[in-house]
């Protein structure tokens, strides 16, 4: 049953930015390693599990659960999730296509823990005025970055401030091809953006019998369910970057086409501690 301890720690450590990917009350690969890198920043025995020295850094569970009234203005929000490309590009904005979707990123969340966080409601669109529990996931912002490590075989990325210290660690997806897998370089920063737009090229997606059908490239509008999500760091290789994703459940499980994909609140964070030249280290 929800909340239960896992959960409680998962909230604690998503606050201080060392992210379990979803919260969702379940102890995992990914939340390991967030407890992992945590325990390292703390000079603890790194062992990924919930012992009592490694609770006393988490602090207290005071005030992790809140609630969250649904609005009409959430319900204007929504917009279709077409399933071609060609509707895609025709969209104004690519939005939320439901209140479960919208909800469930805010708080950074499953989808399936939001539905037992508050199994009484009509999902997947509880309609306004609807009072809901969620995780308390305030948190303060990243400070400047001195560089990025992308771990490959942990699928993870580590963020460190001026004075070299570990201030975030993220779930991340990888390159499928380990060919495109720069292990050994250093990366650095060339532009960043929020609510990015994406330009679909059919040539990137040979795999997919409507791109060979288009034949042309596309612009597919801003909006968390853009292919890059809500934010895109680009780095001084072609086509190589970090950016969210509209599928926070399959981060750091699938792989991608050669960028580091993060979910959407991680992304949304890291976008706003990095600055021109900042190094992306590529470890194995």
């Amino acid at each position: 049953m929800l909340p239960n301890a896992n959960f409680f720690a998962q909230v604690l450590l998503d606050r201080e930015h060392f992210s379990p990917g979803g919260i969702d009350g379940r102890w995992g690969r990914k939340s390991e390693n967030a407890l992992a890198a945590w325990q390292k920043k703390h000079r603890l025995p790194i062992t990924g599990t919930l012992d009592d020295a490694t609770r006393a850094t988490l602090g207290n569970t005071n005030g992790i659960l809140t609630t969250y009234t649904i609005t009409a203005a959430d319900h204007a929000a929504l917009t279709p999730y077409p399933s071609s490309w060609l509707a895609r590009s025709q969209q104004e904005r690519m939005g939320f296509a439901s209140i479960e979707e919208m909800l469930a990123e805010k708080f950074h969340l499953y989808r399936a823990t939001l539905r037992q966080l508050n199994p009484a409601a009509p999902w997947p669109n509880p309609p306004a005025g609807v009072i809901l529990t969620v995780p308390s996931i305030t948190s303060r912002p990243l400070p400047e970055l001195s560089r990025i490590e992308i771990r490959l075989e942990q699928r993870s990325l580590r963020a460190y401030d001026k004075q070299d210290q570990l201030v975030a660690h993220f779930p991340c997806s990888i390159a499928a091809d380990k060919a495109k897998r720069p292990v050994h370089e250093t990366l650095r920063v060339t532009v960043w953006a929020e609510n990015p737009e994406y330009t679909f090229d059919p040539e990137l997606f040979s795999e997919d019998p409507e791109a060979a059908a288009i034949g042309k490239r596309l612009r597919i509008p801003p909006g968390p369910n853009n292919p890059v999500g809500v934010a895109w760091i680009g780095l001084d290789r072609p086509g190589y970057g970090i950016h969210g994703s509209p599928a926070p459940e399959d981060i750091s499980n699938t792989e991608s086409h050669g960028c580091f994909r993060l979910t959407n609140w991680d992304a949304r964070k890291l976008v706003h501690a990095v600055r021109n030249g900042l190094p992306v280290v590529v470890l194995p």
